[in-house]
């Protein structure tokens, strides 16, 4: 069985009486060692030398009612028993030499005595566990007894060891996974672990963190979530502040970032603060740090090391104590070994880097965001739109396959949802739709030398043999391509029920009931024309 060392402070009034009236008062160093239920081995009782009287009463006190305790009087040199970097360095160093032996000894530090100051340090160290014990609480009798020892309470700041306390820590973890993920409940598993290490990092450090993605695979969005997140756990007080490095040129570039004085430069007309001040405790965030200059890459390596930096034109220093989350779409590594990004400030920012795979490596994803982007559609709009049953089914058939690039990552998915949404039709988003909005999607994905016809296409003339040229002119370009090829498709079939067969072969295999010459005669109704029309221009 494991002994029992008792660490706390002499009670300067709790503990103090010299006459044999004493006896009658509740002292708690003494009353600890007066319980029948366990015996204290060893008391090191701690003080301070102007009290040095009060603790050999004490000591001969103990040594009365429990001569199976040792006590031990440590002297600590706190000249202020209420200033806390003077009363916990003193504690930490007596910490530090102290030969603790968790093996046969267990070590009950007492926060019963003691100014609150000494009381929070103990716990502090307890709960570091520079002291490796628990946390004693003693209290005096209901009644006042002579030679009562009233009881205590032990506290084990091992939080591990609380199953309750343990299950709320996980459930507050897995609250602020699901905020990272605006409560989405996406389905990749490897986006779902990052996130979830993403989480623990947010909250228990305020080292740089490097997101690493392409364009619109959501940096800067969970940037911001990550603030937020810190700002409801207390971490951060400032403000979140973003900027797009690839937008910063020149003297422009330092004058934004750090501030300048006036008459810095040429049109310096005023002083300027600068965002890395602007974020003091807070958040900044550099998308496309990539992009920034190889100065405003060394004064930003100091800002990030020393939380100082010059101003532009100034010789004074200024501090702001910000927390950096940078964005990137380049392999910060080639830049380094090219010579363009500076290697001491990628070693700085890269200790969390976390690649943000695109929408089209998370194709399980693309379904739960889809109903994320039509509940906040709604939320905007104030109506409900949803998919029809097939209309749903062909859409995510398209989304979710090789031939769809997005290569807009989430804000082409957005931009997709919101079309879909606003043209719908008393809420409900119809197949004619999906195949309409799948088209805008392939035009957009379109490599840049194939976006302008040729004057000599066949179906650009044939659809100045329909249409008239005012009409042709108001109409966005995606329609002009896309009408032109049903034109020419149909110019090249025997009947609208042929050209409709040939025009949804893919989508018609997944439908109940076919019908591709109505679909066929519905399109082309939207542009005031009929299958004899076109078929007559043969």
């Amino acid at each position: 069985m494991k002994s029992i060392t008792v660490i706390g402070f002499l009670g300067t009034q709790l503990d103090s009486g010299r006459g044999a009236g004493r006896w009658s008062k509740w002292r708690p160093s003494v009353a600890i060692t007066q319980h029948e239920d366990m015996v204290v081995a060893r008391m090191e009782l701690l003080y301070t030398r102007s009290h040095i009287d009060l603790a050999r009463l004490v000591q001969a006190d103990i040594a009365a009612v429990s001569p199976e305790t040792e006590v031990q009087l440590v002297e600590l040199p706190i000249h202020d028993p209420w200033d806390f970097q003077q009363v916990y360095g003193a504690l930490y160093d007596w910490a530090q030499g102290y030969p603790f032996d968790s093996d046969s000894t267990q070590y009950w530090l007492n926060i019963t005595t003691g100014t609150h100051v000494a009381q929070i340090c103990l716990f502090l160290l307890a709960e570091s566990r520079a002291m490796p014990g628990v946390i004693l609480q003693a209290s005096p009798p209901k009644r006042q007894v002579d030679g009562a020892a009233g009881n205590y309470t032990l506290i084990d700041l091992d939080l591990s060891r609380y199953d309750a306390i343990a299950t709320r820590h996980a459930r507050a973890s897995e609250d602020g996974v699901a905020f990272l993920k605006s409560h989405i409940a996406t389905r990749n598993q490897r986006f779902n672990r990052l996130i979830e290490e993403i989480e623990q990092v947010a909250g228990r450090s305020q080292a740089p963190m490097l997101l690493v993605g392409p364009t619109g695979a959501g940096k800067s969005f969970l940037a911001r979530r990550m603030y937020e997140l810190k700002k409801a756990r207390h971490q951060v007080s400032g403000a979140f502040v973003e900027v797009n490095c690839a937008t910063l040129r020149g003297d422009s570039a330092a004058s934004t970032l750090f501030g300048h004085k006036k008459g810095a430069f040429t049109g310096a007309a005023t002083e300027r603060a600068g965002l890395l001040r602007t974020a003091d405790h807070g958040v900044l965030f550099l998308d496309e740090i990539g992009e920034l200059g190889a100065d405003e890459q060394a004064m930003l390596l100091m800002a990030i090391e020393e939380k100082r930096f010059y101003p532009m034109g100034s010789d004074r220093e200024v501090n702001s104590d910000f927390q950096l989350i940078a964005g990137t779409n380049r392999d910060l590594r080639l830049e380094v070994n090219a010579g363009r990004f500076r290697e001491d400030l990628f070693a700085r920012i890269n200790l969390w880097t976390y690649n943000l795979p695109g929408l089209a490596q998370r194709a399980e994803d693309i379904e739960p965001n889809i109903d994320h982007l039509l509940a906040l559609h709604a939320q905007q709009t104030h109506r409900t739109e949803r998919f029809n049953a097939e209309a749903r089914k062909r859409y995510l058939q398209f989304a979710q396959s090789p031939a769809a690039l997005w290569s807009g990552n989430f804000r082409d998915l957005h931009a997709s949802v919101t079309r879909l949404a606003t043209l719908s039709h008393s809420g409900r988003i119809t197949e004619d739709q999906v195949e309409a909005e799948i088209g805008r999607l392939q035009w957009l994905w379109q490599r840049p030398d194939a976006l302008q016809p040729s004057a000599d296409d066949p179906a650009e003339l044939a659809l100045e043999d329909v249409l008239p040229a005012d009409a042709i002119a108001a109409m966005d370009l995606f329609d002009r391509m896309q009408l032109a090829s049903v034109v020419r498709v149909c110019r090249g079939s025997s009947s609208l029920s042929d050209a409709g067969r040939q025009l949804f072969q893919a989508s018609r295999a997944q439908r109940s009931v076919v019908n591709d010459a109505d679909r066929l005669r519905k399109y082309l109704q939207k542009f005031g024309l009929s299958w004899d029309g076109i078929a007559g221009g043969r």
